[in-house]
């Protein structure tokens, strides 16, 4: 995408599903919440795979198995198999085998996806600082987690051996709200140790990485609600993006993006994937979207016109956001044009 491009969401005369040959999709807030379907989730995939898109989960939730959310998604009416599932737990495992001899022993903070996953690589996991570690691999471990995994860790660390994330991501989407993430657990240890870790989660290098190996996505579109893990990730690695807002983004957020956190395209939800998207004209200050105008005007974002699709709106007003803050980020107020629009 274009420095230009990123002043405002791009548009598409065509169907992603038929511009994009593979849709790397994240799950929690995306396909799923709280192990439940998001809804018009089940229904679009199934959709967008009939017509020859290649589905791919890419993961930054690091507890379960690739066969374990294959399982699950199958069981939510999305057909899928562990090779359709990339995690974070793979790209970290993938970053650790690379610098630790094989066979080494690998302390686990964390769940069976990322045993699994260091197993695959050649690496033995423990559960003790006593077990003479050659590392540390943190990950996702769910609201179950006891504290004493925690402080394992720390004991490790601070005996000098290496350190490394699943990914660092503070929230987690359930269905009964935002729960804490791994990156909250990490900051936990990182107090306690002063140390820092290598990370391999979206939006870092490893985990596209370990994505296009998988994959072998040609013309790829990540799908994701997190500007600063899926957005950010498809900005890091120079392909395009649908945000959905079934996550943890909500449009006051979108509105605030640095470049790096701004999606080509914006949708309510995975029906995106099954239509084209309207693009945003300029005429000088002005951005036009569906019927709807927004400009930036003395401190506020300022909405006009009279559209059917609040989305329209919103892509409107992300335009006169975006190409106002620049490089920065839009501090503009914009709680009446998004009441306009019910968001």
């Amino acid at each position: 995408m274009s420095q230009e491009s990123r002043t405002r969401p791009s548009g598409s005369d065509a169907v992603l599903s038929e511009a994009y040959d593979t849709a790397l999709l994240d799950l929690d807030g995306v396909v799923y919440a709280g192990g439940r379907a998001v809804a018009h989730a089940v229904d679009s995939l199934s959709a967008a795979r009939d017509g020859g898109m290649h589905l791919a989960y890419v993961t930054n939730n690091a507890l379960r198995t690739p066969a374990a959310v294959a399982e699950h998604l199958t069981g939510l009416g999305i057909p899928a198999e562990a090779a359709d599932v990339i995690t974070s737990a793979q790209a970290v495992a993938r970053l650790m085998a690379d610098q630790l001899a094989a066979g080494a022993r690998v302390l686990v903070v964390g769940g069976e996806g990322l045993r699994v996953a260091l197993r695959e690589r050649g690496l033995v996991p423990v559960e003790s600082a006593d077990d003479e570690p050659a590392a540390v691999a943190q990950g996702y471990g769910g609201p179950d987690m006891t504290w004493g995994r925690f402080a394992e860790a720390a004991y490790a660390i601070r005996r000098g051996v290496p350190w490394f994330a699943s990914n660092t991501d503070l929230t987690i989407p359930s269905a009964r709200g935002i729960a804490p993430g791994n990156g909250a657990a990490v900051e936990v240890v990182r107090i306690a140790t002063g140390a820092e870790p290598q990370i391999a989660g979206k939006p870092l290098p490893p985990m596209h990485r370990e994505t296009v190996l998988r994959t072998g996505a040609r013309r790829p579109l990540v799908v994701g609600d997190r500007l600063d893990t899926d957005i950010e990730g498809a900005f890091n690695g120079g392909v395009d993006s649908l945000l959905v807002l079934t996550g943890v983004t909500d449009a006051a957020r979108l509105l605030a993006a640095e470049p790096r956190h701004r999606p080509t395209y914006v949708d309510a939800d995975l029906r995106g994937l099954l239509r084209p998207q309207p693009g945003v004209a300029r005429t000088g200050e002005r951005f036009d979207c569906g019927g709807w105008s927004a400009s930036a005007r003395g401190g506020d974002l300022v909405l006009e016109g009279d559209g059917d699709e609040a989305l329209d709106g919103l892509r409107a007003l992300c335009g006169a956001a975006w190409s106002y803050a620049g490089d920065g980020s839009c501090g503009l107020d914009a709680g009446k044009a998004l009441a306009r629009l019910g968001l």
